[in-house]
């Protein structure tokens, strides 16, 4: 007899569920042997299920479970919108050239803030991601560069407003690591010199300031779904829009500039499909062929939001066990401080860590103990770009620099992070803390305190 497609997909479904118990639980950690890496994938048989259902549905591009996911997320953050995109990189990119689109001059009032043009000014810090600066390049604006705080890893609150120029319109911050910036300054800071907020949240899902959420602040924040991040769609990004009149300009910069705002498969939502007439095109021509912006096509697919509707389950267990990691090897490291600047958390704060952070000091070099960190396997990273204008692809791009850079080089010469990922148990972090004592007890034998 021949099985329905309802029957085929459950016991498919089925065995997927056999499958990951099968091939996809990892072995019990042994020391020194086993790897202690700085991020990795969470995830149980219920996102390869998803994937797998999507698959069968064979909808490849945005669809239903990616409408789901949108609504999961705004639901989160209570946002005005939520929009997915298909990678962190592309989030920022989008946020940029939001704040740049021609378009937006007619959906501002004189009295809000205004739409950015080239040669205006964006305040960022030094300290950062390549990707978090590049939109501000690409869109033909002027970062100008302040510096940051050794500990917090993020920029200077101090800093910023001695950094504000006549063409300064906007700020565009990383929570470098999930340890949230200093946002009260910083908001107050905005609302006084009328400046655009950008937040860059893709370290930082489920931290927050003063009991808010970090990428609620901002007029709009980006957040990455590649698998070093909090969840993961394998790729992915998503964009949190917070003020009211962006999202339309933002998801049609997102959909090759269209001016239509029908959701994958849907038609004539506007009721008036063949009645339009923009720009110079006859009356009457396709809404779905109009474009309002030059845009890009930079939305996810459909698997990857299966995917992501799993994972949403479990971002509180997810952040709760990145602070507990965090916090242990903060509090087992207590004894180096002498020989290691430990992360800095605002009182404020609730971090949502994406790593720890330690700078070198008392004149040892941070590739010393890498070396020591990586022979034990234990996995290590720079703190992204260090100090971005000595990166050889931004070394000649026009900037301004607020100051001196000063702890920008220190970290760029001196830090790097070890992982706080859920993948990590107690019995990993306590190895880690052994390994960071032993290179000490190694290099300074009388400086650890018994």
């Amino acid at each position: 007899m021949t099985k329905s497609k309802e029957e085929l997909k459950h016991e498919i479904l089925g065995l997927v569920r056999e499958y990951y118990s099968a091939a996809h639980i990892p072995p019990p950690f042994e020391p020194g042997v086993g790897r202690v890496n700085y991020a990795g994938r969470v995830y149980d048989e219920k996102e390869l299920v998803n994937l797998v259902d999507s698959s069968l549905d064979y909808w490849l591009t945005a669809g239903p479970y990616s409408i789901k996911f949108e609504s999961r997320m705004k639901e989160f953050f209570k946002s005005k919108d939520f929009v997915l995109v298909n990678s962190g990189s592309s989030a920022n990119l989008l946020m940029m050239s939001t704040l740049c689109s021609k378009e937006l001059k007619s959906m501002v009032r004189e009295t809000d803030l205004q739409p950015l043009v080239p040669g205006d000014e964006v305040i960022t810090p030094a300290v950062t991601f390549p990707t978090t600066l590049a939109p501000i390049v690409q869109n033909q604006l002027i970062p100008v560069f302040v510096d940051c705080e050794i500990g917090t890893y993020n920029i200077d609150p101090k800093q910023i407003e001695g950094a504000i120029g006549p063409r300064t319109k906007a700020i565009f911050i990383p929570h470098t690591l999930g340890n949230p910036c200093e946002m009260e300054t910083i908001m107050q800071i905005a609302e006084k010199h009328k400046l655009w907020v950008l937040e860059d949240s893709c370290d930082a899902l489920g931290a927050t300031y003063d009991g808010k959420l970090v990428g609620t602040f901002g007029a709009l924040a980006s957040l990455s779904f590649y698998p070093a991040h909090h969840i993961s769609l394998g790729e992915g990004g998503a964009v949190i829009v917070n003020h009211p009149r962006l999202p339309k300009t933002l998801k049609s910069l997102r959909d090759w500039g269209r001016d239509c705002w029908c959701d994958p498969g849907i038609s004539n939502t506007c009721g008036k499909r063949f009645e339009w007439q923009l720009g110079e095109l006859p009356c009457g021509y396709d809404h779905k062929y109009i474009y309002s912006n030059i845009g890009y096509n930079l939305k996810a697919t459909d698997m990857q939001a299966a995917i992501g509707i799993a994972q949403i389950e479990k971002i509180p267990a997810i952040v709760e066990a990145r602070r507990k990691n965090f916090w242990h090897l903060h509090e087992g490291l207590q004894s180096l401080q002498d020989q290691l600047v430990l992360p800095i958390i605002d009182k404020r704060a609730n971090p949502s860590p994406f790593g720890f952070a330690v700078t070198v000091k008392g004149g040892l070099e941070r590739i010393e103990l890498v070396q020591h960190l990586e022979k034990a396997n234990i996995e290590t990273r720079q703190l992204f770009g260090g100090n971005i204008i000595r990166q050889p692809g931004f070394m000649n791009i026009e900037h301004r620099i607020h100051g001196d850079l000063n702890n920008s080089d220190t970290i760029m010469k001196n830090t790097l992070f070890v992982g706080v990922s859920p993948r990590l148990t107690s019995v990993m972090i306590d190895y880690v803390i052994h390994t960071f004592k032993t290179f000490y007890k190694l290099k300074t034998p009388l400086a650890l305190k018994e």
